[in-house]
């Protein structure tokens, strides 16, 4: 049976269920799969029915990737990843019986072809060497993580703050000013000081709004009523939500005990924990690993 990529529709090698160009799950071609439970018409790709989640893909083992039993580095990951409502509650439980797994829109092990936020093939899970990681498979919107301690901020890192995405630009210490030609000297502000970096409200074309600078020695705080960077017009945001503050040469991002969290964009791969909380798309998940 031929194999091809859905996503980058590259030939797939050998026995491999899985292109070796991006990690996707191959789609045999012409087949379709019932679900056992429901009867809907599945991809073969689909490891659950989208329609009621019943398990209907076998377990498949990557060369390379960790084995299904236990090994000498330690007890074989179980993760579940629940799906919650927007009161926090579980919807549905979605094992996670492969080495790799993708959620997407179409086309991935798990589909919700519903959310218009999904890219097709918008992320992939891992269980790897004792790990269970996740890693955006360049999504329009990006695989978000909420934090659960401070994190310490890197360049292009991106925040989601109640419903504002804010991007954070480190600008490095700017170069003495030389002195005028008369040595007339400058007027303006001598506090704070000089600013080392900044965050960038990001509309939904990718264009920056407002923007906030940061200097050494000096916090920010962002809500929707307290603080220096207020949102009153963002529902999903608390009255005070985050906390930039400066460490060192460096700044880190705390939740303030917000109602919604503070999450950051995935880069390359992120490890995940029990209790670890993931908005992907529209959907919100919790990661449970037994």
């Amino acid at each position: 049976m031929t194999l091809k990529c859905p996503s980058c529709a590259s030939p797939i090698q050998g026995d491999l269920p899985f292109c070796g160009k991006c990690g996707t799950r191959a789609t045999p071609v012409n087949t379709s799969l019932a679900c056992p439970n429901c009867g809907r018409t599945n991809e073969p790709s689909n490891q659950f029915c989208p329609a009621c989640g019943t398990t209907i893909g076998g377990d498949v083992v990557v060369k390379g990737a960790a084995p299904s039993a236990s090994t000498d580095r330690g007890p074989e990951l179980k993760p579940t990843l629940v799906l919650l409502d927007r009161a926090g509650q579980s919807t549905n439980r979605f094992p996670v019986l492969s080495a790799v797994t993708t959620i997407g829109r179409q086309g991935a092990d798990l589909n919700f072809p519903d959310d218009a936020y999904l890219s097709p093939i918008h992320a992939q899970f891992v269980i790897l060497d004792g790990t269970f990681t996740v890693r955006d498979l360049g999504s329009r919107n990006g695989t978000w993580v909420y934090i659960e301690a401070a994190h310490r901020l890197n360049d292009g890192d991106q925040l989601l703050v109640g419903s504002q995405v804010l991007r954070y630009r480190r600008l490095g210490y700017p170069g003495p000013r030389p002195p005028e030609q008369d040595q007339t000297r400058r007027l303006g502000s001598l506090t704070p000081n000089a600013d080392i970096a900044n965050l960038a409200q990001i509309r939904a074309d990718g264009s920056a709004r407002d923007i906030v600078h940061l200097s050494p020695g000096r916090s920010l705080r962002i809500g929707r009523e307290q603080g220096e960077w207020q949102f009153p017009y963002d529902a999903s945001m608390s009255g005070s939500h985050a906390l930039v503050r400066s460490e060192d040469a460096d700044f880190v991002v705390v939740d303030a005990g917000s109602r919604n969290g503070v999450a950051v964009a995935v880069r390359g791969e992120r490890t995940l924990n029990d209790k670890s909380r993931l908005l992907i798309g529209d959907q919100m998940v919790r990661v449970e690993i037994a």
